[in-house]
């Protein structure tokens, strides 16, 4: 008597699932949507990336340096004298990001005489290497800074649209969308920025 060969057969041998590989899978798939995860939340919520535009920062950025920008540390803490800030003028989305040194904040009273800048009657102690200004336009007189705002300067002060300018004034905290804190290119100038 002869066995049909098809149909079902209850006696067929079940192949082995290899659990090891499908484990093995599962852990890199969700290595990499944590990888993903993590990276979604840095960028928005911690830092993003810009080109310097323009030549207002030199010595200390140059233009068409990418930078880093920490959009974080000024939710916890505010601005201090030095930091190199990153800002939209007067709120306008439309404008490219600036970057600027800050020089005097919120009740502050700021002054430019013979081209040093003082600030509630002391000469400002710069981080860095930066010429007499030539023209202290708005600054001529002194400026007292209003509350949640910004004195800020360009390194190359001569070669800056800054507080000085009537386009520009004191920088509200709002406008400000983070400190400039990493350059990623070019290699050469790769690192934290001082």
């Amino acid at each position: 008597m002869r066995r049909r060969s098809s149909g079902l057969n209850f006696n067929r041998r079940k192949r082995k699932i290899n659990t090891g590989l499908l484990k093995e899978i599962g852990i890199w798939a969700g290595e990499i949507l944590l990888v993903m995860v993590v990276a979604v939340m840095l960028v928005s919520f911690v830092g993003f990336r810009i080109t310097v535009v323009g030549a207002s920062m030199s010595p200390t950025l140059e233009s068409g340096q990418e930078i880093l920008v920490n959009r974080f540390v000024y939710k916890i803490f505010s601005p201090k004298q030095n930091d190199l800030i990153v800002f939209l003028p007067n709120g306008n989305e439309k404008s490219h990001y600036y970057v600027k040194r800050v020089i005097a904040g919120p009740g502050d009273k700021v002054q430019i005489k013979d081209g040093v800048v003082y600030v509630n009657g002391e000469k400002f102690t710069e981080e860095a290497a930066v010429s007499n200004i030539e023209n202290a336009l708005l600054a001529e007189n002194e400026i007292t800074v209003g509350e949640d705002e910004y004195f800020v300067l360009g390194d190359n002060r001569n070669n800056s649209e800054d507080s000085r300018y009537a386009s520009i004034g004191n920088v509200k905290k709002d406008h400000i969308v983070g400190k400039a804190w990493f350059v990623v290119s070019p290699w050469g100038k790769f690192g934290f920025i001082k």
